[in-house]
């Protein structure tokens, strides 16, 4: 177990707020364009935002060559898959469930760490695993009968969730050495070539301007998704065990949900607000100091 500092406590309450109201943004953006193309604007647009923080911070952006390697194989496992079938899970699924199934990651990263990398657990941690997957169940309750009708969708999201998990395992155990921002930089710059080769492949006729709120969409995501978020969440994922630096982010789904409910008018059930309880124990088990002999 690992006790947050005051930054990294910032860090992660921004992180959730951004990342959970995004899913309700994601699906606006994606309903009447083509999520492939929205994803790959929002990324080349929001690299020069990454650029421009790294030239304020004053970060290196070579890689060694001897490492070019690594730096792909993380590129892979944590942005390339899930970046590309998470926006089309999106389009397939309700805003709110897609953010659940995405967020089976910290399940299976924990999982992973543990039965894969080697990861000790104490007992907490994994009652913290299984309160968080009872939480997504929960989540899911109500949308069985809807998930039956769209099975794409629903394997879609939780391949990219497992090869996020796997992703964020090798991150927290890399040998890069460079600033955490400078291999977000490169992973992102690298996605961003592959979404344009895929919209290219699969959605040239369906190019067009994209409307304003395809564009507000575009733009939320550009500046607070990959130029904010996904350096405060690689940061985390290397600075932190996974079971720490995943179940933190448990919330995000839950606010995905209730921004939702919210925003695109999804009704909420008993089993949303009892998942809610769980996901703040799941956090707390992973998070919360633990007591001195």
């Amino acid at each position: 177990m690992q006790t947050l500092s005051r930054k990294q406590w910032i860090g992660l309450v921004l992180l959730t707020l951004v990342w959970g109201v995004n899913w309700p943004v994601m699906k606006l953006g994606v309903t009447h364009y083509p999520p492939l193309t929205f994803r790959m604007l929002s990324m080349w647009l929001g690299l020069p935002v990454l650029a421009l923080g790294m030239v304020l911070l004053r970060l290196p952006f070579r890689v060694p060559r001897a490492h070019w390697r690594e730096l792909f194989w993380l590129a892979l496992t944590n942005m390339f898959v899930w970046h590309a079938l998470i926006i089309v899970a999106v389009k397939a699924l309700s805003s709110g469930r897609a953010a659940i199934l995405g967020y089976s990651m910290p399940i299976f990263s924990a999982v992973l760490g543990a039965l894969v990398f080697g990861s000790r657990l104490a007992p907490r941690a994994w009652a913290g695993v299984a309160a968080a997957g009872l939480g997504v169940v929960l989540l899911l309750w109500n949308e069985f009968t809807h998930l039956a009708g769209s099975p794409v969708g629903v394997l879609l999201a939780l391949i990219a969730a497992l090869t996020w998990a796997l992703g964020t395992n090798l991150l927290r155990r890399t040998t890069l050495p460079v600033p955490t921002l400078t291999i977000c930089f490169w992973m992102t710059a690298m996605t961003s070539v592959l979404l344009t080769v895929l919209s290219l492949l699969f959605e040239r006729s369906q190019w067009a301007a994209p409307s304003p709120a395809a564009w507000g969409a575009i733009g939320f995501n550009a500046v607070l998704i990959f130029g904010f978020a996904h350096a405060v969440w690689y940061t985390m994922a290397r600075d932190l065990p996974p079971v720490a630096s995943t179940l933190s982010v448990m919330l995000i789904p839950v606010l995905g949900v209730f921004t939702g409910a919210w925003w695109l008018g999804e009704v909420l059930h008993w089993q949303d607000w009892a998942a809610v309880l769980l996901m703040v124990l799941a956090i707390g088990s992973v998070l919360w100091p633990a007591r001195r002999a």
